[in-house]
């Protein structure tokens, strides 16, 4: 066992690695090293002899474990830091309720539905309630249920709560809590989870059976917290819980990277652990070993303008380095234009890699502008955290079989994967299977198993598809217990017909999905053997338990890696880069408008810009532009308030040889472009109406509210007359509609330039 690893450490790491019992909180400011400090610790805890199976250590990505237990264990030995629990919060308390799950009447296979299942089970609950799914829309329920268990509040709980019933009735949704009822009996019914569900349901279980919580805080000697500033109420319930008989628990974080409220963090759990552990220790760590001293120091005079914070000294002892540059477009093309030209020029003048650059911004509408720009210059990008590679179509598709193979209870998986390949079971028929189950309350698996038995629901011919279809995934049941996961899906692949319909198909988007195919088949064989390597399951059900637990950095695509990468700065968050850009530094966008009327919710933009900022290792960039199009109609902007809260001295315009755009003797100066002339790769006569639309009028367009239509409405285009709505596509902003007019046929417009007006 390695004995020298505390040389690798400076003085404060090896301070909070050599304080192991009782409480510790950590302050690690960006690029600190606070994994190094987890790491070692852990193997600290490990050389002292404290057995790994009482070392809990929870971390928001399955990534971050695996590299962590990887270190540890060129530190102390593979045969040791196997037994550590370590993991995300919901893979450590999946597994947990995979053990426990029964004394809540849940079967040790329950499946975990995902966001997308999530949302389509509410929105068939909504049509079974016939309530109307322009106001019920199921992302925005989705959200609202996600909010209420993250605060441990129960179905039963909402409907008593006189409060949220107000709340509800004011955001005309009088029955969102029948909706949660029903959503949350039938998960129960379907032996199904969601993500919320993995805490909650662990809470509720270390509430109700206070004998096993002692058991796991007996097992639990020693508890680790990563990101402790991302965690939400119910997340800190779990591990005050936990350390409550030895309180050996130390968490790591920094609360000026705190910037996930939206999803229920609550910055409060990091400032005032003092309150919860009045015997806690303090340690900061603040040399930051990623950055230039520039960009630390740039980064420190923005977070120096939060209240709400614990006040560190972060520095670096890297080279001073360039200063942030900032540009100023005239309008969001020019933005973009100018970005990637900087980029071309970078990567070629400093020899770098295209992986070398990232791109950062607010929403994810503003990717359109760069994807444009890049693609003209011919530079490779990625979309980092757009469609994941296990939500493309023909993945789901074979994954739902394989989930009906572990658990035919789960109703989303039955209804993905009943009639594909198509085997002429209609949704009427599927339907009345749901139907029958509600009203004999029992699972649709039961009805569709004993389809003969329902004639005066079904006729012969649809009995014998439905039994074909339950012989189907019978028979893949057989020996799944047993048999290794790649041997089973493999099986499955082929014997459901989704590989011989994919390898039939001729054009390049089918070829691409049986491609995908392949890889998924792949990764499944890397499963496999990983499991037989170290000793683990290595059965179709580990797999999909492992699977439903990814994130996007868990699932990074080797393919993508040199190429330029595009992100939202929230999705940045842990992640660095040698040059970093930061687009669309206006106030209209960046602090996003509705953070305004807060000073809360403008601290916490403040520190997303300094999450953003300190992801950069050689040079940060921050852009604006002056116009930009919303709506269809171009808008003036103002540059962001955060620019006036950098020290100038840190800032630098290369368009105008330096000097601030507003410096006296520069206020009318125009700045240069960047590289060659950007307008030719954009309509000019955009540019021609330029002053016109700026000026702006009463009269401006504004485009259409895509959520105020539906399918199947009657509508009128000044243009086009009278027609109705056959269907609609996409999400906002590029949501489109296909309407049959009257007189002139069907046409598929862009909502938010449409002008149409409901009748």
């Amino acid at each position: 066992m390695a004995t020298n690893y505390l040389n690798d450490l400076n003085d404060s790491q090896r301070q909070a690695v050599l304080h192991t019992e009782g409480p510790a909180l950590v302050i690690a400011g960006a690029g600190a090293g606070k994994t190094r400090v987890l790491t070692y610790r852990i193997a600290h805890l490990l050389n002292n002899k404290v057995p790994a199976g009482k070392i809990l250590s929870l971390t928001f990505t399955n990534k971050a474990a695996r590299e962590m237990k990887e270190r540890i264990s060129r530190i102390v030995s593979p045969e040791i830091a196997r037994y550590l629990w370590m993991g995300t919060f919901h893979s450590i308390f999946a597994k947990i309720l995979r053990m426990e799950g029964d004394k809540l009447g849940y079967r040790s296979n329950f499946t975990i539905y995902d966001s997308s299942d999530s949302k389509s089970l509410i929105r068939s609950i909504i049509k079974e309630l016939n309530l109307d799914d322009n106001i019920y829309k199921p992302g925005v329920i989705a959200s609202r249920i996600s909010s209420a268990k993250n605060n441990l509040i129960t179905a039963s709980m909402y409907a008593a709560d006189s409060s949220l019933h107000e709340y509800d009735k004011a955001s005309r949704m009088p029955l969102l809590a029948d909706v949660y009822k029903t959503y949350a009996a039938r998960c129960f019914k379907a032996n199904s989870m969601d993500f919320d569900d993995l805490l909650l349901n662990t809470n509720i279980l270390f509430r109700d059976f206070p004998a096993t919580l002692a058991e796991y805080q007996e097992r639990f000697g020693y508890i680790l917290v990563d990101e402790y500033q991302d965690t939400n109420y119910s997340q800190y319930l779990i591990v005050k819980k936990l350390a409550a008989s030895h309180h050996n628990l130390c968490v790591v974080g920094d609360d000026a990277q705190s910037i996930y409220s939206f999803r229920g963090a609550r910055i409060e759990n990091i400032l005032e652990f003092k309150n919860d552990y009045s015997d806690y220790q303090l340690y900061k760590l603040e040399q930051n070993y990623r950055s230039t001293q520039t960009i630390v120091n740039a980064a420190n005079t923005i977070i120096a303008n939060n209240e709400g914070q614990i006040k560190k000294n972060v520095f670096s002892m890297n080279e001073p380095g360039e200063k942030i540059q900032v540009f100023q477009a005239m309008t969001d093309s020019e933005e973009g234009f100018n970005i990637a030209s900087d980029i071309f020029d970078k990567r070629f003048s400093l020899r770098l890699n295209w992986s070398d650059f990232a791109v950062l911004y607010r929403t994810n509408a503003q990717s359109r502008i760069f994807e444009e720009t890049l693609r003209r210059k011919n530079i490779p990008y990625r979309i980092y955290g757009g469609l994941s590679f296990y939500d493309r179509k023909e993945i789901k598709d074979v994954l739902a079989y394989f989930r009906m193979v572990i658990n035919p209870e789960d109703e989303e998986a039955l209804k993905r994967s009943i009639n594909y390949p198509k085997r002429g079971i209609g949704d009427t028929t599927i339907e009345k299977i749901f139907e029958l189950s509600s009203s004999l309350n029992t699972s649709a698996w039961s009805v569709l198993s004993e389809a003969g038995k329902y004639s005066d629901h079904f006729n012969a011919g649809t009995v014998k598809k439905l039994l074909l279809y339950r012989d189907v995934i019978n028979n893949f049941s057989i020996n799944s217990d047993t048999t290794d996961a790649f041997t089973k899906a493999r099986e499955i692949a082929l014997g459901s017909g989704i590989m011989k319909e994919l390898k039939d198909g001729k054009s390049p988007e089918e070829v691409s999905r049986y491609e995908n195919m392949e890889e998924l088949l792949n990764a499944i064989k890397v499963f496999t053997e990983a499991a037989d390597t170290n000793g683990e399951p290595n059965i179709l059900e580990a797999y999909m338990a492992n699977v439903a637990l990814l994130t996007d950095q868990d699932t990074d695509n080797k393919e993508d890696r040199n190429k330029v990468t595009l992100m939202t700065m929230h999705s940045a968050k842990g992640l660095e880069f040698k040059h970093v850009y930061i687009a669309g530094m206006e106030d209209t966008l960046f602090p996003s408008p509705m953070s305004s009327g807060s000073a809360k919710e403008l601290e916490e933009e403040r520190r997303l810009f300094y999450v953003a900022v300190t992801r950069a290792e050689k040079q940060a960039t921050l852009s604006y532009a002056l116009n930009r199009y919303k709506w269809g109609n171009l808008e003036r902007c103002s540059p962001s308030r955060f620019l006036k809260e950098i020290d100038q001295k840190f800032l630098h315009y290369p368009q105008t040889g330096g000097k601030p755009f507003n410096a006296p003797g520069n206020s009318h100066a125009k700045p240069t472009p960047l590289s060659e002339e950007p307008l030719k790769y954009v309509k000019d006569d955009r540019f021609k109406k330029l002053s016109k639309a700026v000026a702006g009028s009463s009269s401006a367009f504004t485009g259409t509210d895509a959520s105020l239509f539906a399918e199947g409405d009657m509508v009128q285009h000044e243009r086009f007359g009278k027609g109705v709505i056959i269907s609609i596509e996409g999400e906002p902003p590029n949501t489109t509609a296909s309407v049959k007019f009257d007189t002139d046929g069907t046409r598929k417009l862009l909502l938010r330039f449409a002008k149409l007006k409901k009748l």
